[in-house]
């Protein structure tokens, strides 16, 4: 007998706001009960393949340390830079810029909420 990941949790001050924040990034979907709505201290969003989930849950604490697990989010389309540039647009912050002169790297961003995640290059950067 195995487990898999039903879902992964992330604890937020604004559910809602949050989970459209990240469906946006991800083009991710509602799930098919249906969009959540302002105001629901709990919201889902389902990958478009349908395996993956977030679950963004309201607490009334605020975020106080570095994450112990995060995101690594690589590109589907276009490069590392391309896509960094759009994440900012969208309101992710900067935390370091971990990017190697010969192109290797990352680029560490934080979400609305302080959440820390990672920026890769993508796939044809990687073999090209």
């Amino acid at each position: 007998m195995t487990s898999y990941i039903s879902h992964t949790s992330i604890d937020c001050a604004d559910a809602y706001t949050l989970s459209r924040w990240w469906q946006t990034v991800l083009d991710w979907t509602d799930p098919p009960e249906g969009p959540d709505q302002p105001g629901d201290e709990e919201c889902l969003i389902v990958a478009r393949e349908g395996r993956h989930q977030l679950l963004f849950i309201q607490v009334p604490d605020a975020k106080q340390v570095k994450n112990r697990i995060h995101f690594d989010l690589r590109p589907t389309e276009g490069d590392r830079d391309t896509e960094l540039a759009r994440l900012l647009a969208l309101g992710a912050i900067e935390v370091d810029d971990l990017r190697r002169p010969d192109g290797t790297g990352w680029v560490v961003l934080a979400d609305p909420e302080g959440n820390e995640f990672c920026i890769l290059r993508g796939d044809a950067e990687q073999t090209g």
